[in-house]
């Protein structure tokens, strides 16, 4: 069951970048990027494109959802956000979320995700079981993924998030290493760190890291991005914004309202422009 949708209006933006001042100042201060990237993921990653249910709606507050296995650890950034949204009650759970994780990626350096509110949230927790398992390879990544929707591409380029963090074996499973030598920065070295193959550089590379590199089509995304990290900045910003909008669509928001106007303004001054002209070869 989900509440009704927030009315997105000049008041509800205004306090969206408040929530956003103070989810800086929180990831900033308790350097916690990962774990609400983390919580932005799993929120989002549970999306059906078939049967249109799960994706980011806030469900991962439920105690039936953030105790899942996969989701073990995230009722640090489910507690961590109740400061803000304490601050911000009209904030939905699902905008909360997602805009944690597009702060966690800015805060550390990463690109600039365009943000578009207006989630509500849900009641109903989804059944365990649709998030990616570190432990499988190639075929089982494009199985969750391509039912959330999404591409090759956006796999790859998600991937690299994993530049921020590191695992957690009473989490995981898996020894408490990161994936790259700065687990606090938001670049590329996730990509240029896996295709140096060096497991004895005390780095985490897991199943589902290996299996870009095995898989030809995800191996192409690996190399472009360790090469250019501008590519791969533009490419993350792109596929975190269509996972953190996935089942979810935009409300006619102020921002609509003001590019609407503007064009309605654009063709208004453009009929004008060519009134004048053709007033003035009448005349010639």
């Amino acid at each position: 069951m989900a509440a009704a949708a927030p009315i997105v209006n000049a008041e509800y933006l205004k306090e969206i970048e408040k929530a956003r001042r103070d989810l800086r100042a929180l990831i900033s201060n308790k350097k916690c990027a990962p774990i609400m990237l983390r919580l932005a993921w799993h929120d989002a990653g549970t999306y059906d494109a078939t049967t249109r249910t799960g994706g980011p709606n806030g469900s991962i507050r439920l105690k039936e959802e953030y105790t899942h296995g996969a989701n073990s650890g995230l009722k640090i950034a489910i507690d961590l956000c109740e400061e803000v949204k304490a601050k911000h009650p009209r904030v939905t759970y699902a905008d909360l979320y997602q805009l944690a994780g597009v702060v966690a990626v800015e805060v550390t350096g990463g690109p600039t995700i365009e943000f578009v509110p207006g989630r509500k949230d849900s009641n109903d927790s989804t059944n365990e079981g649709r998030l990616p398992d570190a432990k499988q390879g190639p075929p089982h990544l494009r199985d969750v993924f391509y039912r959330m929707g999404l591409s090759d591409k956006d796999i790859v380029a998600l991937s690299g998030g994993h530049t921020l963090g590191k695992a957690h074996p009473e989490r995981s499973g898996f020894d408490e290493k990161p994936w790259t030598k700065d687990p606090l920065k938001f670049d590329n070295s996730y990509f240029v760190e896996l295709l140096k193959g060096d497991d004895s550089d005390g780095l985490l590379k897991l199943p589902t890291d290996i299996a870009l590199l095995d898989d030809p089509n995800f191996r192409t995304y690996v190399e472009l991005y360790a090469k250019d990290e501008d590519v791969f900045f533009k490419d993350y910003a792109e596929s975190h914004k269509k996972l953190s909008e996935l089942g979810f669509t935009p409300p006619l928001t102020m921002t609509a309202l003001f590019a609407q106007s503007a064009a309605g303004i654009a063709v208004a001054a453009t009929v004008v422009i060519l009134s004048y002209f053709y007033e003035i070869s009448r005349k010639c």
